[in-house]
């Protein structure tokens, strides 16, 4: 009897003791709860009305900045929230900065695309909208995010490449300057006319609207062939005129070489074929 009696009072001094503990914590855990709701509410409700701003005025800067502020104010959130809760915060710092180092040890790559992150929006190589070609593709820059930097080609692919090769290496901002040099290339045939050649291709240039007349175009011969005399053909126009201006080029000078008698030659290669006797 008296060991039940003990067992009893054992199980009724832990339940006081539970009682206790739940009525001392509970609304501290119920608080820090609805403050980690609210305020990861409000973090994101502030995120995405800075992104909408920054991305009105700047939006190479915004989806970076706005990511990097999300995790600082998210990190301090939980470090409050672990407060409220009874956790010593010099012990929780203690925790995040030695769990911080054991995981920048383990992700330095992702350590230095954050690093080239930064780079590049400090001395802006490019920015959101710029076509560039990099890593061995071209296309306009979408977003640049703390890690990555998303890129669409021309033929609709979405392109991630990590900011630590986009800061050590080397790229090409195609869409920097509003105008660019077109470079082509026609070659004719040793019997035909030089001067009339270089004047069907001033003519085409003076027609066509998108022909830049400053700085001027450069007609001349640049190469003997093996088959044909190589005219350059370098004419400026705007950046976004580059390539349509390009293509349409090419079927109107073969168009206009044929109907005034200029030939394009093309390699040919004779057989002869002897009997055997």
């Amino acid at each position: 009897m008296e060991d039940l009696f003990s067992a009893d009072g054992q199980a009724t001094q832990w339940m006081d003791q539970a009682v206790a503990l739940t009525m001392a914590y509970a609304p501290k855990v119920l608080l820090a709860i609805l403050t980690l709701i609210v305020g990861m509410w409000l973090i994101n409700r502030f995120v995405s009305v800075l992104d909408k701003k920054l991305g009105q005025k700047d939006p190479t800067l915004n989806k970076f900045l706005c990511g990097l502020i999300s995790a600082v104010l998210k990190i301090m959130l939980l470090i409050s929230v672990a407060s409220m809760i009874g956790i010593a915060t010099t012990s929780f710092i203690a925790v995040i900065g030695a769990a911080g180092l054991a995981i920048g040890l383990a992700l330095q790559g992702s350590l230095a695309n954050f690093a080239g992150g930064v780079l590049i929006l400090i001395f802006k190589p490019f920015k959101v909208g710029d076509t560039i070609e990099a890593q061995g593709y071209l296309g306009a820059v979408a977003e640049i995010q703390i890690l990555y930097t998303v890129v669409n080609t021309f033929d609709n692919r979405r392109i991630v490449i990590p900011n630590g090769s986009l800061s050590n290496a080397t790229l090409v901002n195609v869409s920097i300057y509003d105008k660019r040099r077109c470079d082509m290339t026609f070659g004719i045939h040793y019997d035909d006319d030089i001067d009339k050649a270089k004047a069907i291709l001033q003519r085409l240039f003076d027609e066509d609207e998108r022909s830049l007349k400053d700085p001027a175009p450069r007609i001349c011969v640049g190469a003997l062939g093996d088959s044909s005399v190589d005219l350059m053909f370098r004419a400026w126009v705007a950046t976004d005129d580059l390539w349509p201006y390009y293509w349409d080029m090419q079927e109107k000078v073969k168009k206009a070489f044929d109907a005034e008698g200029i030939t394009i030659p093309f390699p040919q290669r004779d057989v002869h074929m002897y009997k055997a006797e």
